[in-house]
């Protein structure tokens, strides 16, 4: 359970960097991951069905291109399709750019009394390296202690779906998801562990088949208090 003194900072700190903003928290809650925040994956403007055609078509040239380029015959029948087929696929590993966490969460929030940890952990994530355009596959933990306000638990792996579809790095990934639930929720704090396997390692460079890369994001109570720290990272463990 967090102290009243950890929550009252904690709310504080909310409170002055929407001070900072010169915005409201009303105004706050509509516009939040709408913004760049000097960041490239953000959500864009939803396309037009004309608009996903001619980007189909456009992506579907370029994967045509490719295969020339690597020494392929594009007519043979094996990869007569495949430009159009890998440009769907890619579409589908970054639909992310046209979602927000307003359209995932939706209703999914709901005023409850409760102020002990909630974990939901081991949701499984596939995102794609944007530094070789490789995937990168692992599970995400997550833990929170609600303040007065809790979310639906098939939203928090909404949210991991949210940012992981989308050209990532895990660092950033695990920052936006404990970000994104900070905002979605207000709560005392917010840990958020990722372990994941990067193809990048695995198939190319290094050639390392066993590594795995853990990082972690710990925002309020999480981060101010040791003992709530070690016991979301024991139970992530169990």
């Amino acid at each position: 359970m967090m102290s009243d003194k950890a929550s009252n900072s904690f709310n504080i700190d909310l409170e002055a960097k929407l001070k900072g903003l010169n915005m409201s928290k009303d105004e706050h809650l509509s516009k939040k991951f709408l913004r760049s925040d000097s960041d490239p994956t953000f959500m864009t403007r939803p396309k037009t069905i004309d608009e996903k055609n001619d980007q189909l078509q456009e992506m579907t040239q370029s994967y045509k291109s490719l295969l020339k380029n690597v020494g392929e015959d594009v007519n043979r029948q094996g990869l007569r399709r495949t430009p159009e087929r890998a440009a769907k696929a890619l579409l589908h590993f970054t639909k992310g750019y046209e979602e927000t966490i307003q359209d995932v969460v939706g209703q999914g929030i709901f005023d409850e009394d409760h102020d002990e940890m909630v974990i939901v952990k081991d949701i499984e994530m596939f995102s794609m390296c944007e530094h070789h355009l490789l995937p990168f596959i692992g599970k995400v933990s997550i833990g929170y202690i609600p303040n007065r306000r809790v979310i639906g638990l098939s939203k928090i792996a909404r949210i991991v779906e949210v940012f992981s579809r989308r050209l990532q790095v895990q660092e950033r990934l695990t920052k936006q998801i404990a970000v994104a639930l900070t905002e979605a929720v207000e709560p005392a704090g917010v840990g958020v562990v990722i372990e994941a396997s990067h193809m990048c390692m695995v198939m190319r460079g290094v050639q390392k088949l066993n590594s795995r890369t853990l990082t972690s994001t710990m925002l309020g109570v999480f981060r101010e208090d040791p003992k709530t720290r070690e016991e979301f990272l024991t139970l992530i463990k169990s």
